[in-house]
């Protein structure tokens, strides 16, 4: 048994390997030299709003895209399923109505991708010296190659979900943000040698680090239990005694999707109002992280997108259907409909805490470089995922090692 969980590990370390290596592979047509002087000046803005470079001077790549569009379009179904009666039928037909679910989410992901990879195309020729023969063929080339990528990584995903260990798409991300570090570590120790940044200043940057990983992995444990009781039941001669259990509501029921959904979502808007009002115009500059807009926005995103994806997820009318069914009630609380109401209120408040706390772990970067003109950037979003990804892993190692220890 831990000959096959070793297999498993194997399988996902070749699987993120494969993915290592082709975010090294450069997209054709692309002139590497201006492509590295857009990134680094003020061609930033542009390249933040087609979603491909986050801060970084690498190569674009085939796999540029990366995996979000995938989880923008599983979160768009899911959502789907909300205001489709057939589809929520269809989607609780067990194995055969997820295998469907995923099916939808894979078709929506080839149109989302194609359709934000035709843009970058015309984005990337829309500026000069990046392109190296600007026209339909690079249009073309390169909408099918982005798009390629990116439904590789879904496949790759699935692969390392179905066969290896851990979430696929937190793996996948978690391994794009490692692969980061050193050039930021690299970036930092440059600024310490030009004087820009004093080592107080990163020393002070590296204690908030800690500070907010440590709140992060506080918030992603933290649980709301509510004590449900059961009333005993009869069984042949024997009364069994009452029962307990506890409902655990999480105090980020979402997790990282409303995050990537509200990015997916910034990035999109901030190319629609590039294309309309042009990339070096004035409102541009306020989509760029840290402008007031962007701020305002992308806040206003992540909570509205926390509320709609926990509302999916959790419903509190099914939840005390549930408890009535086995004869359960919470506390004093009335079944039914009472029980629903109390349900839908809590879950309200915990979201709340939840949506607010997923704005600020990600505004935080941002606040820091406008507002207390911090020049390093650490990552508020790379820091949620990167918890969440290790916390998920850590999960289902404990529980694979005590299932194969328990067989053998």
């Amino acid at each position: 048994m831990r000959v096959n969980l070793a297999g498993r590990i194997a399988l996902t370390l070749g699987a993120l390997l494969l993915f290592s290596v082709g975010q090294l592979i450069p997209l054709p047509g692309i002139n590497p030299d201006a492509w590295a002087i857009l990134a680094r000046g003020e061609g930033s803005g542009f390249t933040a709003a087609l979603g491909l470079s986050f801060g970084s001077v690498r190569p674009v790549t085939i796999l540029a895209l990366g995996i979000v569009p995938y989880v923008t379009a599983a979160v768009l179904v899911q959502l789907a399923t909300m205001v489709s009666g057939r589809l929520r039928a269809h989607a609780r037909d067990g194995e055969r109505g997820r295998a469907a679910m995923v099916r939808y989410a894979r078709y929506l992901t080839l149109v989302l991708t194609a359709l934000q990879a035709w843009g970058v195309a015309g984005g990337l020729e829309h500026v000069r010296g990046v392109v190296a023969n600007p026209g339909v063929w690079f249009m073309v080339s390169t909408a099918i190659t982005l798009t390629g990528g990116t439904m590789f990584l879904v496949w790759l995903a699935e692969q390392i979900t179905a066969r290896g260990i851990g979430s696929g798409i937190a793996l996948i991300l978690l391994t794009g943000i490692v692969t980061n570090i050193p050039g930021m570590i690299a970036y930092a120790i440059e600024l310490m040698r030009r004087y820009v940044t004093s080592n107080g200043q990163i020393a002070a940057v590296a204690l908030l680090v800690i500070a907010v990983t440590a709140a992060v992995v506080a918030v992603e444990l933290a649980r709301r239990r509510l004590p449900v009781r059961y009333a005993a039941r009869m069984v042949g001669a024997r009364t069994l005694e009452e029962g307990k259990a506890d409902l655990s509501l999480k105090l980020n029921p979402a997790g990282i999707v409303p995050v990537l959904l509200a990015s997916f979502v910034m990035t999109i808007l901030a190319a629609a109002v590039g294309f309309i009002a042009g990339f070096d115009s004035t409102l541009v500059a306020q989509f760029r992280p840290a402008g007031a807009v962007y701020l305002t926005v992308y806040a206003i995103l992540i909570i509205f997108c926390t509320f709609l994806y926990t509302a999916s997820v959790l419903d509190p009318e099914e939840a005390a259907e549930k408890i009535a069914r086995f004869d359960g009630r919470l506390g004093t609380i009335e079944p039914g409909e009472a029980t629903a109401d109390y349900l839908d209120r809590t879950i309200s408040r915990t979201t709340l805490i939840g949506a607010i706390y997923l704005a600020l772990v990600c505004l935080l970067p941002d606040l820091l470089i406008r507002f207390a003109q911090v020049p390093l950037y650490f990552g508020g979003t790379a820091l949620l995922i990167t918890v969440c990804a290790i916390l998920d892993l850590q999960t289902q190692l404990r529980a694979e090692w005590e299932t194969n220890s328990a067989s053998s």
